[in-house]
């Protein structure tokens, strides 16, 4: 069976691997990071894009048109389309890596079957109106059985991915068998991925490391300093830790780098587009001002906004996260806030 990798003779005795058959749903710079890893382990990728035009350029250039342009692709192994149906009846395990915000949107075209296939989620965001993470909505709207439904994860930017320099994943899935295939998908000489079952708790937490990035950008802004920095995340693993057991109780460690390693590189690394967002409001930009000049989704905005709604229900204390919510949403002075948060830290 192709889920392990199995090995058949061929009538010459020499070894025929049977890879699964993956496709890539998404062309931004994390979907073309993991495209790379993948390749790096599997004969062929079916790859969709939104437009013919985008796939062209592709093809003549050897390299995303938009994002990573540095990393060039073997495009003679890419089986390019835009048709989303297409690319899913093609595939075994299918990597979703489009930004939150257009999830419902990009699914809404699917009319083919999920029901067996494996499908990763790499987006690090909560599907806007439905406040719910990708497997949730996946299992609710597409009744994708929650053993098909995966997670990937950590301290991993794509641009570093792309310059091959050595970075941590972990994939999460409630059968442990299809979370080490796809680690085997992704391990190279620059990616070293674990296993995991925790699911919920890693979106979740990849969720938040994005708003609390925003304000570490905020505060840089504002020109807190490093000590103040190190406080405040330190104090936003703390609220991670109390969110992410009230919606979901487990014997998870935050410690470990695809909660607390996410959390750092995401709120301190000038790669992070949400720590540049929240640097921006900090320096004056108005929200809007920043996402045109941007250019770019800063997953953070819309998580603010569902967790503050889903914590309506749970009532965690969260004085960070509310912070960033009061100032992108309720148009609150950035000043003001973290001067309120200064106050409530430990």
């Amino acid at each position: 069976m192709w889920a392990k990798y199995s090995i058949v003779m061929t009538q010459h005795n020499t070894p025929d691997i049977q890879f699964p058959r993956i496709a890539m749903l998404g062309s931004g710079s994390w979907a073309t990071a993991l495209a790379k890893m993948i390749m790096k382990n599997v004969p062929e990728l079916t790859w969709y894009f939104r437009t013919e035009e985008k796939i062209n350029t592709f093809k003549t250039t050897r390299h995303n048109p938009n994002y990573l342009t540095g990393v060039e692709f073997p495009v003679e192994h890419i089986y390019f389309t835009t048709d989303i149906n297409e690319a899913i009846d093609r595939a075994d395990i299918i990597f979703l890596a489009t930004p939150s915000p257009f999830v419902k949107s990009h699914l809404s075209k699917i009319t083919t079957s999920l029901a067996d296939k494996i499908i990763v989620s790499a987006i690090k965001g909560i599907v806007p109106d439905e406040n719910l993470v990708v497997t949730e909505y996946l299992c609710q709207y597409h009744n994708v059985p929650r053993e098909m439904l995966a997670v990937v994860s950590g301290p991993c930017h794509a641009e570093e991915a792309a310059m091959e320099r050595m970075s941590y994943l972990t994939v999460a899935c409630s059968e442990r068998d299809h979370a080490k295939i796809i680690c085997r998908l992704l391990n190279n000489n620059f990616i070293n991925s674990i296993v995991s079952d925790d699911v919920l708790g890693i979106e979740y937490s990849s969720v938040m490391k994005n708003i609390y990035a925003i304000a570490a950008g905020i505060c840089h802004g504002l020109n807190y300093g490093d000590n103040f920095q190190s406080v405040l995340i330190s104090n936003a693993i703390q609220e991670m830790n109390r969110f992410c057991n009230a919606v979901h109780t487990s014997h998870r460690n935050l410690q470990e780098s695809v909660y607390l390693g996410d959390l750092l590189v995401t709120a301190y690394s000038n790669f992070s587009r949400n720590r540049t967002f929240g640097n921006m409001i900090g320096k004056g930009y108005s929200v809007k001002a920043a996402q045109m000049e941007m250019e770019m989704i800063a997953e953070g905005y819309y998580g603010s906004k569902c967790i503050h709604e889903i914590n309506e229900q749970y009532h965690v204390t969260m004085p960070i996260m509310d912070a960033v919510f009061n100032i992108l949403y309720d148009h609150q002075s950035p000043s003001q806030e973290m001067a309120k948060v200064k106050e409530k830290l430990l």
